[in-house]
């Protein structure tokens, strides 16, 4: 039993060394900290428990710090045929494939309403949709970048900055297929509820 702790916390650790966000990094070392001093306390180890105790105030300390931090969000609208985009979509082509298979034109189509949010001055997501009449805009793409994907991008998009979706003539977000159990988990969070369109299930939230 003593000895599972100890691969518990080493396993933790390990983990927070292949996330692609420093929060997540924060909170997986913080609970390899733990089940470390828990694992000193059992042995018992005083160093073991000494260093860890130290680790957990800096990964507590600097998890205080992230989120404190004030970061500028905002949107930028894109038009059809601007080349950062195109460049943009071809470099993560492979990732954006993970969450939207369906999506498979690096060119943005005439119709289609289309931003990036930047976080700070770095892009940090990319919108595609085709929005109707009815003020429905039905989701082509949504991708955030790894280094982004702690909800923050989500909440701006569909809560602090709703009025820019509204102003745009948008007052209801739809996706038709989600494939990716991560993305399914990102749009529970940002509130999305299933809804029958048709013969299929969808994804939609009202703004």
């Amino acid at each position: 039993m003593i000895v599972a702790i100890g691969y518990v916390a080493s396993a933790f650790l390990a983990f927070s060394l292949i996330v692609n966000n420093a929060l997540k990094f924060r909170w997986f070392s913080i609970l390899g900290c733990l089940f470390f001093i828990i694992y000193g306390v059992l042995i018992p180890a005083f160093p073991v428990i000494l260093a860890n105790s130290i680790l957990l105030g800096i990964n507590c300390f600097q998890l205080v710090r992230l989120y404190s931090v004030k970061e500028k969000f905002q949107f930028i609208k894109i038009n059809e045929g601007d080349l950062l985009i195109n460049k943009f979509l071809v470099f993560y082509w492979k990732d954006i494939r993970k969450f939207f298979p369906d999506f498979i034109n690096h060119n943005l189509e005439p119709d289609m309403f289309c931003f990036v949010v930047l976080r700070d001055v770095s892009i940090a997501n990319i919108f595609i949709a085709k929005v109707g009449d009815d003020g429905i805009a039905n989701v082509t793409l949504n991708y955030t970048v790894p280094q982004y994907r702690d909800y923050k991008v989500g909440k701006f998009i569909f809560d602090r900055g709703k009025d820019y979706l509204i102003s745009n003539n948008i007052n209801k977000i739809v996706y038709h297929k989600v494939d990716n159990e991560n993305h399914l988990h990102f749009l529970k969070v940002m509130g999305f509820k299933q809804e029958l369109i048709g013969d299929t299930q969808c994804w939609t939230k009202q703004l």
